[in-house]
């Protein structure tokens, strides 16, 4: 069920608050907002709410069998993918960037957060429809620089039919072949990549795939790979 909404601060603090208040949200429910005032990205990043883009929020509610909870990042990412893929007349540009970015034509067209409240994981879709903001430290774009703007409830509705299957292929088949699906449609092994880890300094790098888990594997100059569980990636070419 999708439940549409003309304004809100954030579909995703809507969804957990009402995970915290016992309020009984039954896994495949959306909600779906028109603007957002509050809306995030990850890292606490302010989220762009142009008016005719795809804001919305859905949570998958996990139980002991379920595969690790971080690979429902995956899980989003090839959902919105499958979505999006269909609406150009050309997917050539289309790619996954770890952990759950969709670049069209190597600039930001949506992203995903993800966050756990309690046993469940509240999942946030945003997509440049019909507008992209503009930001300082990376390029972005919208899918109407490709052709006319989808219709935001159509949309919408593909991409709740998308991600229920796609949750269901994770708990059915497991996280190896969600792994190796996701990377036939990201960008290729060899890309450069800027890595910032909580904490730490930059690391910059080449795509080297991920790890049998999800995780990124990030190859250094040096020859050595780095593991990334967790951090904020970017395409060299994403940089404004």
């Amino acid at each position: 069920m999708i439940r549409t909404i003309s304004e809100t601060g954030s579909t995703n603090a809507d969804l957990a608050s009402a995970v915290r208040a016992g309020e009984i949200v039954a896994e495949g429910d959306w909600i779906v907002a028109d603007r957002q005032t509050t809306g995030r990205g990850r890292q606490g990043r302010s989220w762009f709410d142009g008016l005719g883009n795809f804001m919305g929020s859905t949570l998958v509610r996990l139980n002991e069998r379920d595969p690790a909870p971080a690979s429902l990042a995956l899980t989003a990412a090839l959902a919105l993918y499958e979505t999006v893929q269909p609406l150009l007349s050309n997917a050539a540009d289309l790619k996954l960037k770890w952990p759950n970015d969709l670049l069209l034509g190597g600039a930001k067209v949506a992203g995903i957060l993800l966050e756990r409240e309690a046993q469940a994981i509240v999942v946030g879709i945003g997509v440049n429809l019909a507008i992209a903001p503009d930001l300082t430290d990376r390029r972005t774009t919208a899918l109407s620089k490709f052709g006319p703007a989808p219709d935001r409830d159509l949309f919408a509705n593909s991409l709740v039919n998308h991600f229920a299957r796609e949750v269901e292929r994770w708990r059915t088949y497991g996280i190896e072949p969600l792994v190796r699906r996701w990377e036939t449609v990201a960008h290729p092994p060899g890309s450069e990549l800027v890595v910032n880890t909580p904490g730490e300094e930059q690391i910059r790098g080449t795509f080297a795939g991920l790890t049998e888990t999800g995780a990124l594997r990030l190859r250094l100059s040096s020859g050595d790979e780095r593991i990334i569980h967790a951090g904020d990636v970017m395409l060299a070419s994403e940089e404004s």
